[in-house]
């Protein structure tokens, strides 16, 4: 028990400093995507939709290799670690973005952010499928608040003098987003480095590599569907204003890379003053309830986006967006571990990865189709109804495993 233990405390703490080093690499590059393609590159709507769907569409073809795989390894810890790295690879790429013809340059861009997301999409599968073992049910909710936490307050660090720094170039300028890809692919090896100190336990899979196996199976286990169902309704009406708000903000707005890091820091200031609130909140009333209050919280964004283009207020309204987001991705983790048995986590990770996928090809699309079809109002208006209407659906996903006995869930779900 106390090796055991040691071994815990351990992961946690190299679990927290690699999250530290992915979030860098995150905040430094992926933040400022749209921004690249739109100021520098020239991207249309139309590619900056696909900046955000194009990597989910890679994501269910590698979604379905990568649970193929990672069923069938003794050991998580190597493929995740490997995984990230070929993926920071692609940073390396956009860096000569630049020096290709101006007629291709906004499409190689756009096909290389899609393509990262195929080792990308093996990458978080697998540190799902691999965190999950490693974490025990009953250090979940306070662990993943905390790591949460520390997360966001580096990033906001880190995305607040990215924006100082890069106010300081003409918008257009290329040399500051590339020395951005430069420096996020070096964190990226900080972040395989503390991957593979990890400690994990070898497991014996011999048994499920005698027959090739889709996982299909794991839609037999209801609160694992019931998630699934809501969860995706829930992300559909998400996903499909990610990519009007970036239009917003620097089309609609004028927001240069100082005010877009002024959203994103305020939106992660308001995530680390309620990441542990979520997580008392989980464990006193279960994560399927809290979901109920969070979607409700996210449909506000939208709607109160498209009612001002001054800046400061898209300040506010993203430091409000930040209470939620951070009940979203720690609920949701959460609550995904929690309707999954531990023999077939992996099965049920990579079919939910890969439906999640789909809807998140679909739903920035969706969006722009709305937006080029209508009208910028209408299509914010038709993503809050969407995210509203989802409480309904984990309202009764939560009465559902409310008359569920303990045998086959987890108690804590039970509230």
């Amino acid at each position: 028990m106390p090796q055991a233990y040691t071994a815990l405390k351990l992961n946690e703490k190299l679990s927290i400093r690699n999250g530290i080093a992915t979030t860098i690499v995150l905040n430094i590059s992926n933040n400022y995507f749209p921004l690249f393609a739109i100021s520098v590159l020239g991207a249309t709507n139309y590619q900056v939709g696909l900046i955000s769907s194009l990597p989910q569409f890679v994501g269910m073809f590698a979604m379905l290799a990568g649970s193929i795989i990672l069923n069938r390894l003794e050991e998580k810890k190597k493929f995740t670690a490997y995984s990230f790295l070929a993926a920071r690879l692609f940073l390396i790429a956009m860096f000569f973005v630049i020096f290709l013809p101006v007629e291709y340059r906004s499409w190689a861009f756009v096909l290389l952010v899609g393509f990262m997301n195929l080792p990308g999409s093996f990458a978080n599968l697998s540190w799902q499928s691999f965190i999950g073992d490693l974490i025990p049910d009953q250090r979940r909710s306070g662990f993943f608040s905390d790591r949460n936490r520390i997360m966001t307050v580096v990033g906001m660090i880190s995305t607040f003098l990215i924006g100082i720094l890069l106010q300081q170039f003409d918008k257009s300028n290329a040399l500051p987003f590339q020395i951005l890809f430069a420096a996020a692919f070096l964190f990226g090896l900080l972040e395989f480095y503390y991957l593979m100190k990890h400690v994990e336990k070898k497991t014996d899979k011999k048994k499920e590599m005698k027959k090739f196996d889709l996982g299909l199976h794991v839609y037999k286990y209801k609160p694992f569907v019931y998630f699934l169902v809501c969860s995706l309704f829930f992300n559909f009406g998400w996903q499909m204003a990610w990519s009007l708000f970036s239009i917003y903000q620097i089309k609609y707005a004028g927001a240069t890379a100082f005010w877009i890091s002024l959203f994103t820091v305020s939106n992660q200031i308001a995530q680390i003053a309620s990441f542990k609130w979520w997580g008392k909140m989980a464990d006193r009333h279960s994560n399927a309830k809290m979901l109920i209050l969070v979607s409700l919280g996210m449909a506000s964004t939208p709607f109160l986006t498209v009612l001002s283009t001054n800046l400061v207020y898209l300040v506010i309204v993203n430091a409000s967006s930040g209470l939620f987001v951070s009940g979203t991705v720690l609920l949701l983790f959460n609550h995904l571990l929690e309707v999954t048995k531990e023999d077939n986590r992996s099965l049920c990770i990579a079919n939910y990865n890969i439906l999640l996928a789909l809807v998140a090809f679909i739903a920035p699309q969706f969006g722009v189709f709305l937006l080029e079809n209508t009208t910028m109002d209408a299509a914010m208006i038709i993503s809050t109804i969407l995210r509203g209407s989802s409480a309904i659906f984990f309202f009764f996903m939560f009465l559902y495993l409310k008359k569920q006995k303990p045998l086959s869930i987890n108690k804590n779900m039970l509230g």
